[in-house]
């Protein structure tokens, strides 16, 4: 199969034949239709990942078909279209058996753990407790870019956040993640004030919801912007970028026993980022982390897609074949710009 490949970190990935995967006994092996092109994957590349093994193919958003199954796989059946949280639980630990397959003790991550969809096949372990079957109406893209994005926010949202109707929320970083967030606080009834240091980032996110937005790059104190415009403060905030200071200014603006959830990744010299937790304690403030979201909870979120409440194909932007997915990935900014950039073509 052609697949992606980079032999070390941040050097350049090349386009490579190598062999095609087989499934293990409980999984099976998918032909991908689409894969997004996601920040985590350059985190990746960069060597910020320390699952990571050379040589390596990334790719962790994507949906296709199912072209071989392992002998224990029961619930599956070739020819099915699926796709597949970024996190897919073992079914077997203490967190599994609790429903919680997002922060399973021995997690199976394509792209990560093992090679990704950045290829013409992928392997996935764990088939009967992850995958998750698709509508007929949704097209591969739409479908790749739930795995990570998507479906992160909609957990982090409804699930871990507990947006209610009338609440406000605040989005700190407007990329896929932050993106998916005003649309789906938008839907759930919140009401949105966006945070992003990119003009058409913001204009995209006043046209998904956000009834305020703010520009960090040119606001002298965004936790009080933030404070100002929702009169006391956000309900709740996510951190959809993962840095020190969209951290500290999601705290910041929170109002009394606000939730702060941080959603984006903070790695390298950024893992362990100073907190204000005077603030925190003062205002009896909560800080969850959210991590992708479990196979089982998809039906809700494919629900609300099915009914048009929400509609993720409006995110996805270019459409590159795997020969673009190298400049992609290493000149990630310049290429995700106010979309979602997804492989189409392989």
């Amino acid at each position: 199969m052609r697949a992606l490949v980079y032999e070390a970190f941040g050097v350049r990935p090349t386009i490579e034949t190598v062999p095609d995967p087989v499934p293990t006994p409980d999984g099976v092996v998918v032909e991908v239709g689409a894969s997004g092109v996601c920040r985590s994957d350059w985190h990746g590349w960069m060597g910020h990942d320390p699952d990571i093994r050379l040589p390596h193919v990334p790719g962790h958003e994507l949906a296709g078909t199912i072209v071989a199954i392992g002998t224990q796989v029961t619930s599956f059946r070739v020819g099915d279209r699926v796709t597949v949280p970024f996190v897919a639980g073992c079914g077997r630990c203490e967190p599994c058996r609790a429903g919680q397959q997002q922060v399973c003790h021995a997690q199976f991550q394509p792209g990560f753990t093992h090679w990704g969809s950045f290829a013409q096949f992928v392997a996935l372990g764990y088939a009967d407790q992850n995958l998750v079957r698709l509508p007929d109406a949704m097209d591969f893209a739409t479908a790749a870019s739930l795995g990570c994005r998507f479906a992160t926010s909609f957990r982090a949202v409804s699930q871990q956040g507990r947006l209610r109707g009338g609440e406000w929320m605040a989005v700190h970083g407007c990329g896929g993640v932050g993106l998916s967030a005003v649309m789906i606080a938008q839907a759930l009834g919140g009401r949105v004030i966006a945070v992003d240091i990119d003009d058409d980032r913001l204009a995209l996110a006043g046209r998904l919801g956000a009834e305020v937005t703010v520009n960090g790059r040119t606001t002298p104190d965004v936790p009080a912007a933030i404070m100002e415009a929702t009169d006391g403060g956000a309900h709740l905030s996510l951190d959809a970028l993962g840095h020190p200071q969209t951290l500290r200014n999601s705290v910041l603006g929170l109002r009394t026993r606000g939730r702060h959830v941080q959603v984006g990744l903070l790695l390298a010299d950024h893992a362990q980022p100073p907190v204000p937790m005077d603030r925190v304690i003062a205002r009896e403030l909560e800080l969850l982390g959210s991590h992708g979201m479990a196979a089982h909870a998809y039906p809700e979120l494919l629900g609300m897609i099915g009914r048009g409440v929400l509609n993720p194909a409006a995110l996805v932007g270019q459409r590159i074949g795997l020969e673009g997915a190298a400049d992609a990935l290493t000149g990630m900014d310049a290429f995700t710009g106010t979309g979602v950039t997804v492989i189409d073509s392989f």
